[in-house]
């Protein structure tokens, strides 16, 4: 993916990423987000090629459209907002996030501390802030192993939130699936 990607505004539906056999609609809800990065992963999924932000909000929908995109994509989102965990926001844009529409997942597990938006052992527990990137990519080396996970976008699973997708992994539900990248694949008729 070149740094001059074409980005269209896209529609804020159906959620997820839609190949529509032209290009791939990208469509993700967040109510209190103040910026969405849609980051485009190399083939193999260890270099970070273009890092897109979400042009449109329509909704509480970011959303954007890619004309130049095919399938076999493989990509996450960064999220930006307010760090308050008192209030229920855990914003981290140092957490490469899986698409909660992903239709399968594909790959290998890498446990880390870095996967949790929090810093592990801290002594403000789960209140603290991990500013270390969760992957693993020689365009931003970060220390320690990071989660490497492929998803797919082709049949519809029953339920669309990571917990669901979770155990058909065979990771176990204590593990945040905070970083994912995602493989687009055509629609399944």
């Amino acid at each position: 993916m070149a740094a001059s990607t074409k980005v269209w505004p896209g529609r804020p539906y159906p959620l997820g990423a839609t190949w529509d056999g032209e290009g791939v609609n990208f469509a993700l809800f967040s109510a209190h987000a103040e910026k969405v990065e849609l980051c485009l992963f190399d083939r193999s999924g260890n270099h970070e090629e273009a890092r897109i932000a979400l042009p449109e909000y329509t909704d509480e929908v970011w959303h954007a459209y890619l004309p130049d995109v095919r399938p076999n994509l493989l990509y996450g989102y960064r999220v930006y907002g307010p760090y308050d965990p008192s209030n229920g926001h855990r914003f981290n844009p140092n957490k490469l996030l899986i698409d909660p529409y992903v239709r399968s997942l594909h790959g290998r597990l890498r446990w880390s501390d870095a996967l949790f938006g929090y810093r592990v052992g801290s002594q403000r527990s789960d209140l603290s802030f991990d500013r270390r990137d969760n992957v693993e990519s020689s365009n931003r080396p970060s220390p320690g192993a990071r989660i490497a996970v492929l998803g797919s976008l082709g049949k519809r699973q029953s339920s669309s939130n990571c917990m669901s997708v979770a155990p058909r992994l065979d990771i176990p539900m204590s593990i945040p699936c905070t970083a994912v990248l995602l493989r687009a694949s055509p629609r399944q008729r």
